[in-house]
């Protein structure tokens, strides 16, 4: 009886966190997103714009500039560089399979659906609404790129705070919903691009650029001296130009 009783206490208290969200019990994140909701229903000229942005806008400019990364090192010959712009890519991958195991288990209701009179500015499912998707995937991407290319890393960073903000603003999300999706994102860009992973990676990159496949990861060839250099640096992959 005491062990039966000591697995539900430590079932209750494993699941609280899940309850906290679904429950809706975060008052300062339902006034939050009601005063962002009421900004979004005072300022209809930006509607449009903040619409698209939350729905392919946001995620358009983070591949971007994932991409320009990408072809930055490639100019350069930096397969190390190169090996951390693609297990970027890997991790936004990743990040989106993880928010559909997330979702489902937390449950969380949309503000739509649990909050009335919100203003909805996207035709939305009535998935759940923890953590964002859009959000998961900025968030990885601004991760891995602060590893790649510090500069290029901050302006991902800029761009996924807007879309994270948009995505509450036109009603389908609350604010932890978002700023969870980011944090969780952000850890699996961080954690994918580790040192011991970049060089892993630029070491297999280096037999691929001798295969026909070369022009995908080098505009040129890379002498001998600059390939141990870029394989063997311990800082941040930077592009030239920061």
């Amino acid at each position: 009886m005491l062990a039966a009783t000591s697995w539900r206490s430590r079932r209750a208290a494993c699941r609280r966190p899940v309850t906290y969200l679904k429950d809706d019990t975060v008052d300062w994140d339902r006034n939050l997103f009601g005063n962002i909701n009421h900004l979004a229903g005072s300022t209809t000229w930006a509607h449009s714009f903040m619409a698209a942005y939350a729905l392919w806008g946001g995620l358009v400019a983070l591949t971007l500039v994932w991409a320009y990364c990408w072809l930055s090192a490639r100019h350069r010959g930096d397969l190390r560089c190169v090996a951390g712009v693609i297990l970027t890519g890997t991790a936004s991958v990743i990040a989106l399979i993880l928010n559909q195991i997330i979702g489902p288990l937390v449950d969380r209701p949309r503000p739509f659906v649990a909050l009335p009179h919100v203003l909805l500015l996207l035709p939305h499912s009535a998935d759940s609404s923890f953590p964002s998707d859009h959000a998961m995937i900025a968030g990885a991407f601004v991760g891995g790129l602060l590893v790649v290319h510090r500069r290029w890393g901050t302006v991902a960073a800029v761009l996924a705070v807007l879309l994270a903000f948009a995505r509450v603003y036109v009603g389908v999300h609350y604010p932890t919903d978002v700023l969870g999706g980011l944090l969780i994102g952000a850890t699996v860009g961080i954690l994918l691009t580790l040192p011991m992973l970049r060089v892993a990676l630029a070491q297999l990159l280096v037999t691929i650029a001798r295969t026909p496949l070369r022009p995908l990861l080098q505009a040129t060839s890379a002498g001998p001296a600059e390939r141990n250099s870029t394989l063997g640096h311990d800082g941040p992959d930077v592009p030239a130009g920061r």
